[in-house]
């Protein structure tokens, strides 16, 4: 079973005082889960990145804090900065070995769709992760899904397809459609679309020029002839 190690710092900042310790490259987050209070550490970000994307959150994680014994744990998706995508904050949730868990693994497709290499249809994946259920020694980091049973347009590809080990359980609908192949559109629907696109954009701009604007309101213009003040951005993560 492959296990990816990570080190963290017990963390006494919180609240807007993290601020400080994104200034100096370290993430803020907090693990909790079995036998374990919620507990404050921060994490240097490049090895944070480096944990999350091998491990991801189907991977086991060695985490080592200050001088404590390693615990076993799992990675919730990090919360990142709405313009840059960096890691802002993260959460570990720590496991129990004898005692089943539900996570989401990611869905990778291979093989090639006769329907799209041969009938120019175009793949269409309605979900890229699958919802599991088992002992944390069992858990698998990914599952593989081969197109190449997409041969038609009225094929399709259900989550009862997804083939797991007997030790895994899946918890999503069996009859949900995780993947299939539509039909390649022709110029005239192309066409069609973008008018239809284009007349509902020009009517929403045409809604918004004769709407009035009483002062006061969010966008007005203040008697001075200045803006009023904009509201700060809500950009930090709540500790």
């Amino acid at each position: 079973m492959e296990t990816v190690a990570l080190s963290a710092h017990p963390r006494v900042l919180t609240g807007k005082k993290v601020k400080n310790l994104r200034s100096k490259g370290e993430i803020p987050g907090v693990v909790y889960g079995h036998g374990l209070d919620s507990t404050p550490i921060s994490v240097e970000k490049v090895a944070l990145k480096k944990a999350f994307a091998k491990a991801g959150s189907g991977t086991l994680v060695d985490l080592t804090i200050g001088e404590q014994k390693p615990i076993k744990v799992l990675f919730h998706e990090p919360q990142v900065h709405y313009l840059n995508g960096e890691p802002i904050h993260f959460d570990l949730y720590a496991v129990k070995m004898d005692e089943e868990i539900e996570t989401t693994i990611p869905i990778i497709f291979v093989g090639i769709s006769p329907a799209v290499d041969e009938l120019e249809g175009n793949f269409i994946a309605n979900r890229d992760e699958l919802t599991i259920k088992c002992l944390p020694g069992n858990l698998i980091p990914n599952v593989e899904v081969d197109i190449s049973m997409l041969k038609t347009f009225d094929d399709s590809i259900k989550v009862g397809d997804i083939q797991v080990p007997e030790t895994v359980q899946i918890q999503d609908e069996m009859e949900e459609t995780v993947a299939l192949v539509t039909a390649p559109r022709s110029e005239e629907e192309l066409e069609a679309e973008l008018a239809e696109d284009k007349a509902a954009e020009e009517a929403a701009v045409g809604a918004l020029a004769e709407e009035p604007t009483a002062e006061g309101e969010e966008g007005a213009v203040a008697p001075d002839g200045e803006k009023p003040a904009e509201s700060p951005q809500d950009g930090e993560a709540k500790e």
